[in-house]
């Protein structure tokens, strides 16, 4: 069976944009385990960076309507093997190289420079041969067995299903299998696939490459990708899929990630409803909404759910070590609120005294210091704090000396560039603000900072979840916590509640994994504890509510 992506017909379509997207599709199929796009101006002669066993790939992409690439093509790409300091370097083209651009190879392989061409026939022949599904497949686990067969079952019966799984879990890998299945008995059907975001997108359409065969196209839609054709899986923003479907396209299944997203007017609402007739399926992580509408209503009750406490508790996510930094209370003011009502906003600017840079800094140094082969994240506040802190981090230990930000503010190219050199190790500290909350797969990581405020559990659950993938040689995920406030504590106290009810019930059948959640002065944690009788609700009340504590006596 070949490759319909890599079809001579198909790479002449697609265009220039289109044969970096279909290498990078080849390149899961062929072994690779992290691939970036990373084509546009600025990229230094590379299309995609890859990683394979460890060693760093650069490609350099050339399509041709007609004729032959010329030695720019490999000049280019020698630049780029340096840059990137790669390991392997490939030459791609849907036609083939010209005799100058031969001998320039020539040239480079005898001085030690090695360089290989892949043209369109080697394109087809490799279509040919590479697997007809991406290799490495892991078997589902019994808990991912079980939520494709119910979500299977709901869409057949109901029409509608609803995966809540936990950031880690796989969800994404659920519903692949769900519309895998699908395929399987209907190739020719239509599948769409929708998110709120275009990064999302993007990465939504590699993690379907994973579950359907190469004989499958995969089509993005979005802004800035209009395919002249929508049949196969079409992954796609809400916004460019809701104008397909007003002009007639109509798939036979929908997949909505995200569909905490998802509200009771508006576009996700308006898709929805104009394609009435077809299966309806929502997965999330985190189903709360602001607004407090329930999607249950729009895709009926959780065919299946697991929490992260329930995931941790059974060995699939990885366990956590937690430290929630208290040390800055105002014990004046512990007195005070005992005997007057303070507002949520008072508690938080009276109680808690601001964490010192330096401290943060030192408190740090000491977890980087006890954690086997160290990879952080560092959540801050705003996009200006972001950048202080990866300077600061930068200029605080050798380690740290490539220490970079991540933001919304930073090109796409380089997000892609900074990621993957994080994947390789060569950036070992990231400060970021929200780029990680959603669609970023990143299962190296076993050190969280919080250094920002987030009265949102949605956010604060998904930004927690960056770390608790397992990964090989991964013990456990360390987090600090320096967010000191009150609705923060909650949530931590909520989670610390749930793992200990979770774990006492995995220990009738296993031994529970060491997942622990302290705070650096259990005086407070315990005093919290005491004054927070319902911490899910807390999270949710508004700054102005006032709460009312039990005396503190015997408190000094």
């Amino acid at each position: 069976m070949s490759a319909a992506f890599l079809a001579a017909d198909e790479l002449l379509h697609g265009g220039p944009a289109g044969l970096p997207h279909a290498v990078e599709r080849a390149l899961w199929h062929l072994g690779f385990n992290d691939v970036r796009v990373i084509d546009g101006a600025g990229d230094n002669g590379a299309d995609l960076l890859a990683v394979r066993n460890r060693e760093q790939w650069v490609f350099q992409c050339k399509w041709k309507a007609s004729g032959k690439v010329d030695r720019t093509g490999i000049d280019d790409l020698e630049r780029a093997r340096t840059r990137y300091r790669a390991d392997k370097a490939v030459l791609v083209t849907n036609t083939d190289v010209n005799q100058a651009a031969e001998d320039r190879r020539r040239a480079l392989k005898g001085v030690g420079v090695p360089i290989t061409v892949w043209h369109g026939a080697t394109l087809a022949e490799i279509g040919d041969r590479m697997p007809d599904t991406v290799p490495g497949q892991y078997a589902l686990r019994p808990y991912q067995a079980a939520a494709a067969d119910a979500l299977t079952r709901d869409l057949h019966v109901n029409g509608t299903a609803l995966l809540v799984l936990a950031t880690g879990l796989g969800k994404t890998v659920v519903g692949g299998e769900v519309i895998s299945r699908h395929l399987a008995a209907d190739p020719n059907a239509r599948v769409l696939v929708v998110a709120h975001m275009k990064d999302l997108v993007a990465q939504l359409e590699k993690a379907m490459w994973r579950h359907i065969s190469k004989s499958i196209t995969t089509r993005l839609l979005t802004g800035d990708n209009k395919p002249q054709d929508l049949d196969g899986v079409v992954v796609g923003t809400v916004e460019s899929v809701l104008g397909a479907v007003r002009v007639g396209y109509r798939p036979s299944l929908i997949m909505i990630d995200e569909t905490h997203h998802v509200a009771e007017t508006g576009r996700f609402a308006e898709l929805l409803e104009l394609c009435g007739d077809a299966a309806q399926l929502g997965v999330t992580a985190t189903p709360w909404r602001g607004d407090k509408f329930d999607i249950t209503s729009r895709f009926g009750e959780p065919s299946f759910k697991m929490g992260i406490a329930e995931g941790m508790a059974a060995g699939y996510l990885s366990a956590v070590d937690y430290r929630i930094y208290v040390d800055n209370v105002d014990w004046g003011v512990v007195k005070d609120a005992s005997v007057h009502g303070y507002s949520i906003k008072d508690l938080n600017r009276s109680l808690f005294l601001p964490q010192r840079d330096e401290e943060i800094v030192e408190h740090f140094r000491e977890a980087w210091r006890t954690t086997p082969g160290p990879r952080a994240i560092v959540f801050c506040q705003t996009i200006e704090h972001a950048e202080h802190m990866a300077k600061l981090l930068a200029g605080s230990d050798s380690a740290w000396v490539n220490a970079s930000f991540l933001h919304s503010g930073l090109p796409r190219q380089r997000r892609q560039i900074l990621l993957n050199e994080f994947r390789l190790g060569r950036v070992p500290v990231i400060t970021c603000v929200d780029v990680f909350n959603e669609g970023v797969d990143v299962p190296d990581v076993n050190l969280i900072a919080f250094l920002r405020v987030t009265h949102s559990r949605r956010i604060f659950v998904q930004q927690l979840g960056r770390g608790l993938r397992l990964s090989p040689g991964k013990k456990s995920l360390r987090v600090l916590d320096f967010v000191t406030d009150i609705r923060r504590v909650a949530a931590t106290l909520d989670l610390r509640r749930s793992l200990e009810a979770e774990e006492t019930e995995h220990l009738k059948v296993r031994m529970p994994h060491a997942s622990r959640i302290k705070f650096s002065d259990e005086t407070v944690g315990s005093l919290m504890d005491h004054w927070i009788r319902d911490a899910a609700d807390l999270e949710t009340l508004a700054d102005e509510v006032r709460l009312q504590f039990p005396l503190t006596t015997g408190i000094q």
